[in-house]
């Protein structure tokens, strides 16, 4: 018997919805044809992204929750096809409550002869993102519902916007005049009070208030230092929000540090932006700058090196991208876990009989990642 489903994962679509809500299962071999064609030219580059998990037959009764791409992101990220493969497991498309955070969820009931196989294909089409903050907003400029807007002002359990979070945003912001300008110095301010940390396991943990109870420099990865912009500028009354990714290509900007292809099992990255009126969601990534500044040559570079100056000004309304995002997504309920929120979901999260994976270390988990450039 054929078991193969066909779905389609573009945003609001009824069925997928129906089902995920339902949380019904669907069949060990599935895929989700795109819409439409891959877009021609404008600069768009299509890839290829492979998540392959690999747990001991033995791990059962197991879990696996694996980030995915859903649908149309602006107009720089298109989601063109998804398909997966679970053999002897039960495998199903999952949205968390509260965010638009899709996943493929798959469950392994009880041992199999052999290890327990997940295989997640998505293809995705990408361009390049830039907001030209040099001319005046325009009003044709789509936007954002109310909804969305309110959705991206509220705290979260890692992202208080009282006490010492608003204290500082409120400072930080003085006599600036509008959203953009107290989003700039938000971003410059972020980016000399940081500092990336190598030492930190993943991509960080998100918690802004311990972060700035710290004083002084403070130390952390990307998850981290956006986070911290997002929580400042949420704390002033710009809406805000993480994306969370993966790089799947090399930098074509000639930053060594800021690209990664083949084998992306370690290579997530979280990036931020911010809404105002007439310009839109607005891209930025303070991380990436302490990141050139750390790893783009051995031993660093200063901050007022060209390379890290490049950075500072491109990351403040643009995104490179060699990345593909999941997800905007804060205390995602992992569905079926019984297990508390995960700060967001941007690794593959796993529970087997032996209890939590660990889903920073690829190896210890049993999981790998690729990428590769399709057109």
């Amino acid at each position: 018997m054929d078991r193969r489903a066909f779905l389609r994962l573009g945003a609001g679509t009824p069925a997928l919805a129906g089902l995920s809500g339902l949380g019904l299962g669907l069949p060990a071999m599935a895929a989700a044809p795109a819409p439409d064609a891959a877009p021609a030219g404008l600069g768009w580059r299509t890839y290829e992204i492979v998540t392959e998990v690999a747990l001991p037959a033995q791990a059962a009764p197991a879990s696996v929750w694996l980030p995915a791409t859903g649908g149309k992101l602006g107009d720089y990220q298109r989601t063109l096809a998804t398909r997966w493969e679970a053999p002897a497991g039960q495998a199903r498309v999952a949205l968390a409550p509260g965010y638009d955070v899709r996943m493929v969820v798959v469950g392994w009931p009880e041992a199999t002869d052999g290890p327990l196989r997940a295989t997640l294909t998505q293809v995705v089409a990408l361009r390049d993102r830039a907001v030209d903050l040099g001319q005046a907003p325009s009003p044709a400029v789509p936007r954002e519902s109310a909804a969305v807007l309110r959705e991206y002002l509220r705290p979260t359990r890692l992202l208080p916007l009282d006490g010492i979070v608003r204290d500082t945003a409120l400072q930080v912001t003085a006599g600036a005049g509008d959203d953009v300008a107290k989003a700039r110095a938000l971003y410059q301010w972020v980016v000399d009070h940081t500092c990336r940390d190598a030492s930190v396991r993943g991509c960080g943990t998100g918690d802004v208030a311990a972060m700035l109870r710290t004083g002084g420099i403070m130390n952390g990865k990307c998850a981290d230092i956006n986070a911290l912009f997002v929580a400042l500028s949420r704390a002033v009354g710009i809406p805000a929000r993480d994306a969370y990714g993966v790089r799947v290509d090399l930098s074509q900007h000639g930053f060594k540090a800021l690209g990664k292809d083949g084998d992306i099992s370690k290579a997530q990255h979280c990036r931020a932006e911010f809404y105002t009126a007439g310009y839109g969601w607005v891209p930025v990534d303070p991380a990436d700058v302490r990141k050139v500044a750390l790893e783009e040559a051995p031993g660093g570079l200063p901050m007022d090196h060209a390379k890290v100056r490049a950075a500072r000004a491109l990351l403040f309304g643009a995104w490179e991208m060699n990345w593909v995002a999941y997800n905007h997504g804060h205390d995602v309920a992992l569905p079926g876990s019984g297990a508390p929120p995960v700060p967001f979901l941007m690794y593959p999260n796993g529970h087997t009989v032996a209890g939590t994976l660990d889903s920073v270390d690829p190896d210890a988990f049993g999981y790998r990642i690729r990428s590769r450039r399709l057109a």
